[in-house]
C-alpha cells in the first residue's frame, strides 16, 4: 500500500466497501512524478441543490486532483477530504474513476432520471492529460450524446479535440450546449508562472476556432484576471481579440479570488518568481475577493474592448452571480458536504467559498481549470 492509500479514507475495490473503493496504484512513463489512484465510484451524476441557484443540477467529475497545476485553482481543497495535502498532490496524485462509463449508463437508465442537463468539468479539468489514456471523458460525452442528454464542457485541454467528431454532432443534435475554454492571459511569462501544466494559450485559441468551425457553441474565458499581474489593457486586449477573432461565442472575464487554502500556494508560487509582485498582492487581497475597485475597472475594460473588437458578449453574470456560474457548464459547485455525505454522486465537488464582503454581489472568481 502506497503512502497516498494508507491516507485515504476509502477502502480498497476488492473489499465490499460501503463508499467508493480505492484500487491499484498505477504511474505511467509520460507522468514523471505523478501517482494514479484507481477508484470505483458508486455514482457518477451529482446533485446540485436548487438553493445553490447555478444554471445545472447536474455534473460530473471523472477525475480528482489535476496536472494542469494551477497555482489559484480553487479546487485545491477538495483534496484535503481525501486526506492528501492540496498544496504538493494536487497535481501529482490523481484519483481516476475508472467505471465512470459503466455508471453513468446505469444512471442514465434509472426510471428517476429526467434527462437533465449535465456540467461536466465542475471540480477538476476533464481533459487534463491523464484523459489521453483513460479516455474516460470520451465515454462520458458519447454515453450522453447517445442518451440524448444535454451537456456541456469547460476545460483547458486541447484535447478536447480529439473528440471533434462526437462533440460536433451533439452540438448538431443540440445536446453539446458550450464547450468553453479557459484563457486567462496570452502572456508567457504569466502563464508559465500560474499555469506550469497547461497547454499554451495560443493552442487554447487554436482549439476555440476548431470547435467553432465545427460549429460547436464555444465560449473563452479570461479567468481568472490578476490584478497587477495579468490586468493591464494590453493583456486583456491581446486575448479578447484573439478570442474574437477565432469565433467565441462569449467572452467572460473574471477577477482572481483567493481563499483559504488556495492564497497559501499561489501566493508561496508567485512569490518565487516575484516577491515584490506577491506581497503586493497579498496586501490587496485583505480577503478571499479583490478590491471593489479593481473588479468594477476590471469589467469595464473588458467590456470597452470587446465592443473595440466588435466581439460577442461579456457574461453580466461574473458580476451579479456566484462565481460558480457565470458559464454553461462553468466549472464549480455550491458549498458541498464532504464525501462521505454526498447523496448523489460520490463526491461533492467544490469545497465551501467564503462570502463576498457585505453588500457584494457574489461572483469574481472561476476555477478553469
Amino acid at each position: 500500500m502506497t503512502r497516498a492509500q494508507a491516507r485515504l479514507r476509502w477502502p480498497t475495490v476488492d473489499g465490499e466497501a460501503p463508499l467508493p473503493g480505492l484500487g491499484e496504484r498505477v504511474t505511467h512513463p509520460e507522468f514523471a512524478g505523478v501517482e494514479f489512484l484507481h477508484v470505483r465510484a458508486k455514482s457518477l451524476l451529482n446533485h446540485v441543490p436548487e438553493a445553490a441557484s447555478l444554471p445545472f443540477r447536474w455534473t460530473i467529475n471523472t477525475y480528482r486532483g489535476c496536472t494542469h497545476a494551477c497555482t489559484y485553482c480553487f479546487a485545491r481543497p477538495s483534496h484535503r477530504w481525501l486526506e492528501l495535502d492540496p498544496a504538493t498532490e494536487f497535481e501529482s496524485v490523481i484519483v481516476v474513476k475508472v467505471n465512470a462509463v459503466e455508471r453513468l449508463r446505469a444512471e442514465l437508465r434509472a426510471p428517476r432520471w429526467r434527462g437533465e442537463a449535465v456540467a461536466l468539468g465542475t471540480n477538476t479539468d476533464p481533459y487534463q492529460r491523464a484523459e489521453g489514456r483513460y479516455r474516460l471523458t470520451r465515454g462520458v460525452v458519447t454515453t450522453l450524446t447517445g442518451a440524448a442528454n444535454p451537456f456541456s464542457v469547460l476545460t483547458k485541454g486541447t484535447l478536447v479535440l480529439r473528440d471533434l467528431d462526437v462533440l460536433a454532432d451533439a452540438a448538431r443534435a443540440g445536446l453539446c450546449t458550450s464547450v468553453a475554454l479557459s484563457i486567462p492571459t496570452v502572456d508567457d511569462t504569466v502563464w508559465r508562472v500560474t499555469e506550469p501544466g497547461t497547454p499554451h494559450p495560443r493552442r487554447r485559441l487554436e482549439t476555440v476556432a476548431a470547435l467553432a468551425d465545427a460549429g460547436v457553441p464555444t465560449g473563452v474565458f479570461l479567468a481568472p484576471v490578476i490584478p497587477g499581474l495579468s490586468d493591464g489593457v494590453a493583456q486583456l486586449r491581446a486575448v479578447i481579440e484573439e478570442a474574437v477573432a477565432a469565433g467565441a461565442d462569449s467572452v467572460t472575464a473574471i477577477p482572481l479570488h483567493l481563499r483559504p487554502g488556495v492564497r497559501e500556494v499561489f501566493l508561496e508560487r508567485l512569490a518565487d518568481h516575484d516577491p515584490e509582485r506577491a506581497a503586493a498582492l497579498a496586501a490587496t487581497y485583505r480577503g478571499a475577493y479583490a478590491p471593489r475597485s479593481d473588479r468594477r475597472r476590471i469589467a469595464a475594460t473588458v467590456d470597452r474592448l470587446l465592443a473595440d473588437a466588435g466581439g460577442p458578449h461579456r457574461s453580466t453574470r461574473a458580476r451579479s452571480r456566484d462565481p460558480r456560474s457565470v458559464a454553461r457548464g462553468a466549472h464549480g459547485q455550491p458549498d458541498p458536504a464532504p464525501p462521505h455525505a454526498a447523496t448523489a454522486g460520490d463526491e461533492a465537488s467544490l469545497p465551501p467559498t467564503t462570502p463576498p464582503p457585505a453588500g457584494e454581489p457574489r461572483g469574481e472568481q472561476l476555477r478553469l481549470l
